[in-house]
């Protein structure tokens, strides 16, 4: 007997082929060089990495300077075979205690896609952030991203365990 198909499926394992043709990662990359990269690995309940999720940023202040991309301020990064990914936003001023990034994931196993973002811990202006002031502050860590001795920032994602990365509602 087959199941009928519901309106919150697993991605599978096929996102990595299926989801390319959304944006061309090369054009996206080498336009926002010079700007903040972030890299990371995305990890699973038992600390292994996940070799075939999706990793969607959108950097709302960015579509101005970003406007001759074809989808400006957003970026889709597979993972690799090791859980890695990495992405790079354009260099613009953020607005008082706002993430960097917002991030959206999917990965297979997850029925629905977990919503997060992502800040810089440098940032003077993160005690100001309504954002963070939602999240417990044993959890607030979950959400920055530190910087590297190479001047790029590291930030990795838990979706579960002791440090399981806060993620968001949106209603």
């Amino acid at each position: 007997m087959t199941t009928p198909i519901t309106t919150s499926q697993t991605i599978g394992p096929f996102s990595h082929e299926a989801w390319q043709w959304a944006v061309d990662l090369g054009t996206v990359a080498s336009a926002a060089a010079g700007g903040i990269t972030i890299a990371g690995t995305i990890y699973d309940g038992d600390g292994v990495p996940i070799n075939d999720a999706q990793i969607e940023a959108w950097q709302p202040g960015a579509a101005g300077v970003e406007a001759a991309l074809d989808v400006p301020a957003f970026r889709r990064i597979p993972s690799d075979d090791q859980g890695g990914f990495t992405f790079t936003l354009a260099d613009i001023a953020l607005a008082p205690g706002q993430p960097v990034a917002y991030v959206t994931v999917f990965a297979r196993g997850l029925v629905k896609h977990q919503f997060t973002a992502v800040f810089l811990a440098d940032d003077a202006k993160l005690a100001k952030s309504a954002i963070l002031e939602q999240v417990p502050a044993a959890r607030r860590p979950t959400l920055l991203a530190t910087k590297t001795a190479d001047g790029q920032y590291r930030w990795d994602i838990r979706m579960q365990g002791d440090m399981e990365t806060a993620f968001f509602d949106y209603v």
